[in-house]
């Protein structure tokens, strides 16, 4: 059964990737995506707990897109809105490049959007996307 702080983290992780995509549909607004960060970080941290989190954060492997994720939260909150979201979306591909193919086989299972994320190109770009044949999460 899925804890209370799970659902809660689940909206807040929800809320987060919202107010990052407006951020950038809105010529990469500063507050939009700092808001985004906040919900996004805070959502990650109830979701899976703070030890885990912690834990994640800290692995010595993951240290290139550690920095270049709070780096781009750090240049986004002194409002260079483009240049810090270039290096969220860097860490961010780094970090969690590997939950990619997980989430298209899940997409694939979908009523109505299913059938796309089973074609052959989609299908081999999730799969190539996350750089390693393994279906561990990385958390």
């Amino acid at each position: 059964m899925v804890s209370d702080n799970a659902k809660i983290g689940t909206g807040l992780l929800f809320l987060g990737c919202i107010f990052l995509f407006l951020g950038m549909i809105f010529l990469f607004d500063s507050t939009l995506i700092a808001l985004g960060d906040v919900l996004f970080l805070s959502g990650l941290t109830m979701t899976i707990g703070v030890s885990r989190t912690v834990r994640f954060f800290t692995r010595r492997e993951r240290i290139r897109g550690i920095i270049a994720f709070f780096g781009g939260i750090c240049l986004v909150m002194f409002r260079w809105g483009l240049t810090g979201m270039i290096c969220q979306l860097y860490g961010i591909i780094y970090l969690f490049g590997q939950f990619f193919p997980i989430i298209g086989a899940s997409l694939g299972n979908a009523p109505v959007i299913g059938p796309i994320f089973k074609m052959e190109s989609v299908e081999r770009f999730f799969s190539n996307f996350g750089g390693s044949n393994n279906r561990r999460a990385p958390v």
